[in-house]
């Protein structure tokens, strides 16, 4: 069994994953302190968090497929370098969303991993791959399979490569081997995450309000954002990566992945072009990347803020037109926007 467990984490590396470790599946210890996070309301109104259904899932792994025997976790660098000086009109997104959708990327790795292993040992192996769209608890995996500890800023943080990377799982049928779990935090006594976030959407050490978070309200955020929290925002028109920029994990040890995995190219989005798509333009220009999450809708919101933040006088035009569009979500946004530059 170690010599096969050997093997599947040395294949995850030939595959380019930066990380790789084997958990055996089994009740989560991570379950109580996720219910009181969502007692908190802190999930905002991300209703399918607290499902029973998936609750009854995310106790643990073994519900969600027949005969599991290990999970193979694995995580991938995403680091693509700073953002440079940006223009009024531009705002910024958050790494993971510079390039294609990362949801492609790992599982065509999981794949090939799950067809590999199936040679290897010679015969069909069941397996679910997971990356980010189900009920399962995936740092606390990562952390049990040994590849970081949780940060104050809730990010998984690997001690050699920081917390810009993803996670993907691989729910498998063959026993392998265990890792050691990480045991521990390195944080210390830094606060930093916590001090630099503009919201104060970190309320603790370890614990994040999704409700005041820039993440959730630019991506998940279905409604308006409310308007004490639009100043805010600065010049994030989708994600926000303030509080892994602040880190002293991320500032030593991330270094750039490699261009051709994702192929980033979008560290700012031009907001006056963004207020000018109709809905075929959205989606032919962001259905492959993350920033389809958004919607259209949602997007041209967050470009609204942005502007309207920015004070920019070129985005005028678009902004007034934008006042009159179909999508009351956008017209309210844009009027607040238009509102904005004029005082100041």
């Amino acid at each position: 069994m170690s010599e096969l467990t050997e093997a599947v984490k040395e294949k995850a590396r030939r595959l380019g994953f930066d990380l790789a470790g084997i958990v055996h599946p089994g009740p989560s210890d991570h379950l109580s302190r996720y219910k009181a996070w969502l007692a908190k309301g802190y999930h905002a109104e991300m209703g399918y968090l607290s499902r029973p259904d998936a609750l009854k899932k995310r106790a643990d792994p073994r519900v969600m497929m027949q005969g599991i025997r290990s999970i193979v976790v694995v995580g991938l660098n995403y680091y693509p370098g700073d953002h440079d000086e940006h223009e009024e009109s531009q705002g910024k997104v958050a790494r993971y969303a510079w390039g294609v959708d990362y949801h492609d990327v790992l599982l065509d790795g999981l794949g090939r991993m799950a067809a590999w292993l199936e040679d290897h040992v010679g015969r069909d192996v069941a397996y679910v791959p997971y990356v980010d769209f189900g009920p399962l608890m995936e740092r606390a995996l990562a952390q049990r399979a040994g590849l970081g500890w949780f940060g104050k800023n809730t990010n998984l943080i690997h001690p050699d490569i920081g917390s810009y990377f993803f996670l993907g799982e691989l729910l498998l049928d063959v026993p392998l081997a265990a890792d050691d779990p990480f045991r521990g935090g390195r944080c210390g006594t830094c606060t930093a995450c916590l001090d630099a976030c503009p919201t104060g959407a970190l309320v603790a050490p370890g614990a994040l309000d999704a409700r005041r978070c820039i993440s959730y309200l630019t991506i998940e955020h279905r409604g308006g954002i409310p308007e004490a929290m639009r100043p805010l925002l600065e010049d994030w028109v989708f994600g926000c990566d303030i509080c892994q920029e602040v880190c002293p994990w991320n500032q030593r040890f991330a270094s750039p992945a490699d261009p051709s995995v994702f192929h980033p190219s979008r560290p700012v989005l031009d907001l006056i072009d963004v207020m000018g798509l109709d809905e075929d333009g959205f989606r032919a220009r962001f259905r492959e990347t993350p920033l389809w999450r958004a919607g259209r809708g949602g997007l041209l919101r967050n470009a609204a803020v942005t502007l309207g933040n920015l004070g920019a006088p070129a985005g005028v035009p678009v902004l007034e037109a934008a006042a009159d569009d179909q999508d009351p979500l956008v017209r309210e946004h844009a009027r607040w926007a238009l509102r904005r530059i004029r005082v100041r």
